[in-house]
């Protein structure tokens, strides 16, 4: 009788363990794609560990990111689009009103430059339109 349970929980365990391996966080998908809608730019480099850091925050929503890269040897590189905007630092961020920010920046901050809600408070963004 005990090997059945022990079996069974096995079993219920590798289940869900199984299903929940390999997906994928969402956190901030919300935020990333409305940046983008938005127009705010995101500029940095492959090998700059403060991008990496500022991509980090968004967990596996940064692939949603308007990131431009700015080294030709980088993934997808655009460093004419970095050029045309006398891009210096990384990572920086441009905002739909022109403010510029360079370095990582809070995702409070990035929120409230661009009016793209945080997690949670989308619905309260929504109900103030």
């Amino acid at each position: 009788m005990k090997t059945k349970k022990l079996f069974i929980a096995i079993l219920a365990l590798s289940a869900f363990l199984l299903t929940s391996c390999g997906q994928r966080n969402s956190t901030y998908d919300y935020l990333a794609q409305c940046l983008t809608d938005k127009g705010v730019e995101l500029y940095g480099a492959f090998w700059c560990s403060n991008c990496q850091k500022q991509k980090a925050m968004f967990g596996d929503s940064a692939d949603l990111l308007p990131y431009i890269e700015c080294d030709a040897n980088g993934k997808n590189a655009n460093p004419e689009a970095c050029n045309a905007k006398n891009i210096t630092a990384y990572p920086t961020w441009i905002f739909p009103d022109g403010t510029t920010k360079v370095g990582v920046q809070s995702l409070e901050d990035i929120s409230a430059l661009s009016s793209c809600p945080l997690p949670g408070e989308e619905s309260v963004m929504f109900k103030a339109e």
